[in-house]
């Protein structure tokens, strides 16, 4: 690929992603009527742009990619038995990563998709609807940001910063969390939302993350697309 270019499938997933964030997305930021917000479960909720962009989405890359099954976040709520289609060739979607900044009002938000077979990644798109960046690599030809290569850069801090997730842990767990860390690294919130956490340790603003939960719609298209680009994305015990 050249300096600033796109491959078909880049573009056409990136128009795909622009397209649902100006329809659904960016007109309904910091506009939800209270009914248009739901829980999922405790601390998950899940919002009318969740849906409808999923609902775009799936029906998009169905047309794009007949035969190619489409595992949604929301299809996956709705039935369990979706996440079968992991073992095969499957579009991976968060319609909405971030859903409760959004639902808050907040900064920031994404949307992810990742192109799986037989359980791994492919090929991976994360696009920030707020400054239009769209991230994307492939299995093998590397990483990059609107068709820029990149390549895996540090802070450059003295002491490494550390974007660690406390949302799932009680108290002792993360104040056992901050005295284990806070010797050794400069510790910083997670921004609540992977498509904005993997870029931060890509592009220097962050030199390690980790992450309690480790759903495929949230981390198949940023683990493949932080590995293309030098850095390390792996499981506490160094698995992939």
């Amino acid at each position: 690929m050249k300096a600033g270019q796109l491959s078909a499938l880049d573009e056409e997933i990136r128009d795909l992603m622009r397209f649902a964030a100006q329809r659904s997305m960016l007109p309904r930021f910091r506009q939800l009527a209270a009914h248009e917000v739901e829980m999922k479960g405790n601390d998950d909720p899940v919002t009318i742009v969740d849906r409808e962009v999923e609902a775009f989405l799936t029906e998009a890359l169905t047309k794009l990619a007949p035969g190619v099954a489409v595992v949604g976040e929301e299809a996956v709520h709705a039935d369990a038995a979706v996440l079968d289609h992991l073992s095969g060739q499957c579009w991976i979607i968060d319609p909405l990563d971030g859903t409760a900044n959004f639902a808050e009002g907040k900064e920031p938000f994404g949307i992810i998709i990742a192109l799986a077979d037989a359980g791994r990644a492919v090929a991976g798109w994360i696009y920030d609807p707020n400054t239009d960046r769209f991230c994307h690599a492939r299995r093998g030809e590397g990483a990059f940001v609107d068709g820029e290569r990149i390549a895996a850069r540090s802070t450059g801090q003295e002491r490494p910063v550390a974007a660690v997730s406390r949302m799932f842990l009680t108290p002792e767990q993360s104040a056992m969390v901050d005295a284990k860390i806070t010797p050794h690294y400069t510790l910083v919130d997670i921004p609540r939302c992977a498509a904005e956490q993997y870029p931060r340790l890509a592009l220097g603003q962050n030199d390690v993350s980790s992450f309690e939960r480790t759903l495929a719609w949230d981390h198949a298209a940023g683990v493949l697309w932080l590995n293309e680009a030098g850095g390390k994305a792996a499981r506490h015990d160094g698995s992939d």
